[in-house]
């Protein structure tokens, strides 16, 4: 089987499936990221995208599909097919950078007809996704949202809870933590789909009707080389 075919191959409608964001550029790591893409800076001794295939493992995801940009090359060598940890991976190449819901937009043959989780390449949480397989989403609920306490470099938020549903309008307003777990049709039903484009704006969308929950635990976007080594102290104690 070409790796064409075996790229347009869905996912088993039995299994959850996971779709890891690793196509940016990390423009604000450099120099780290001139040789090494963000999702494989080391932190405790492992590339970062290994804690959370690990994680999406450890709660049956058997496909995780990764996209790929800026040195998708490295990402590919390094994690393979994905067998040593128990799950098959699969590449979305993108040619051009396609935003967050772009590239997921694309992947979508890749993921199947089930919601899937959403995760950051660069996001370190400890949050149990398991919770979620046992609470399935509600009939026309296009997803779940899983929003934590604002750090000091998104001091603003980006929405508001209000009885269970994401919100616009409600006080306060958290941050995404980069985690979610989406219906397919967020996504190839979104009225203005495109190439390019990114998340927050199919959210916006989907105000009201998208259900969000706060998490409180332990929560990492690693954005910055300051925010790597805080994580790496945190992780090697």
């Amino acid at each position: 089987m070409s790796e064409m075919d075996r790229e347009q191959t869905p996912a088993s409608s039995d299994a959850p499936a996971a779709m890891v964001l690793a196509a940016g550029f990390g423009r604000r790591m450099r120099p780290l990221t001139d040789t090494t893409p963000k999702p494989l800076l080391p932190v405790a001794g492992r590339p970062l995208i290994e804690y959370a295939i690990e994680r999406l493992a450890k709660v049956g995801v058997r496909r995780a599909v990764i996209n790929l940009g800026h040195l998708g090359h490295r990402i590919r060598e390094h994690l393979g097919d994905g067998s040593r940890w128990g799950l098959e991976i699969r590449y979305s190449v993108e040619e051009e950078p396609l935003e967050t819901a772009g590239g997921i937009l694309r992947a979508l043959p890749l993921l199947g007809d089930r919601p899937f989780w959403v995760v950051n390449g660069d996001v370190w949480c400890d949050f149990d996704l398991g919770q979620w397989l046992r609470r399935p989403l509600p009939e026309r609920c296009p997803g779940r949202l899983l929003m934590v306490p604002n750090p000091p470099h998104n001091p603003e938020g980006d929405f508001g809870i209000e009885n269970g549903l994401l919100s616009g309008t409600a006080k306060p307003r958290y941050t995404f933590s980069g985690i979610s777990w989406l219906d397919p049709k967020a996504l190839s039903e979104y009225p203005r789909a495109r190439a390019c484009f990114g998340l927050g704006e199919v959210f916006t969308h989907n105000e009201d009707r998208m259900q969000a929950e706060l998490y409180e635990g332990d929560w990492c976007d690693v954005g910055t080389p300051e925010r790597l080594q805080r994580l790496e102290q945190r992780l090697s104690r």
